[in-house]
C-alpha cells in the first residue's frame, strides 16, 4: 500500500474527502516527525510506539575498493510494533 492507496482507505473508513484524509495524513506524519526531532516517543496504544535511537559509530568497508572506513554515530527512528498490531498479523 503507498501513500494515495491509504489515502483513499482513511476516506472511505471515515467517510471524508480525500483532500481531508491527505491533510490529516500529512498531519500525522509532521507530527510524529516533529517530535521525533525532539527527541520524544510517540506511543498509539494498541499499534506501537515510535522513538528514536542512538547507532555507535563504527567502522565500514568501502564495497567498491575494500578500503576500511569510519563510519558517525548517528540518530536513527524506529518503531516497536504494539502487542494488538502483532496479534491482528499473526
Amino acid at each position: 500500500m503507498n501513500k494515495s492507496e491509504l489515502i483513499e482507505a482513511i476516506a472511505a473508513s471515515a467517510d471524508i474527502p480525500k483532500a481531508a484524509a491527505s491533510r490529516a495524513l500529512d498531519a500525522m506524519v509532521d507530527s510524529v516527525t516533529d517530535s521525533l526531532k525532539k527527541g520524544d516517543s510517540v506511543s498509539l496504544v494498541g499499534f506501537g510506539t515510535f522513538s528514536v535511537k542512538e547507532r555507535a559509530a563504527r567502522t565500514g568497508r568501502n564495497p567498491q575498493t575494500g578500503e576500511t572506513i569510519q563510519i558517525n554515530a548517528a540518530k536513527v527512528p524506529s518503531f516497536k510494533a504494539g502487542k494488538a498490531l502483532k496479534d491482528s498479523v499473526n
